[in-house]
């Protein structure tokens, strides 16, 4: 009986280890697969599009872990909308509008490699 009870607890094991190899291929595999969604490591296509359509709004900062200045513009249109009856609105969102083509120029116009060193290497936040 305990020659048995070993050969089950061996072919356990066994199987044991096997499903983790199973699951850390597919979590790499996985890993991989969102990487090339998004560009891989270098988001430069992606944010500098973002940046040009929906600038004024920050999205092109939060994708590249911008948090704080993603929130800056979000606000400042948010406010400049909600000012736009007395005038100064419109400057407020020309300005986060214009600030969202800018990037999204100068995003477009790096190389790969300047791209990534810059804004998600060395974690420049403006221009």
């Amino acid at each position: 009986m305990s020659e048995e009870n070993k050969d089950f607890a061996d072919e356990a094991k066994e199987t044991t280890n096997e499903f983790a190899e199973g699951a850390k291929e597919a979590a790499n595999d996985i890993s991989e697969g969102l990487n090339n969604i998004a560009g891989g490591e270098n988001k430069k296509m992606l944010v500098g599009i973002l940046a040009i359509i929906f600038g004024s709004l920050g999205v092109h900062k939060f994708i590249l872990g911008y948090q704080k200045e993603g929130i800056i513009l979000l606000v400042a249109t948010v406010v400049g909308y909600a000012t736009i009856c007395l005038g100064i609105g419109v400057f407020i969102v020309a300005a986060a509008w214009i600030i969202g083509i800018v990037e999204g120029i100068m995003y477009l116009t790096k190389s790969d490699e300047e791209f990534y060193n810059t804004y998600q290497v060395g974690r420049k936040p403006w221009f």
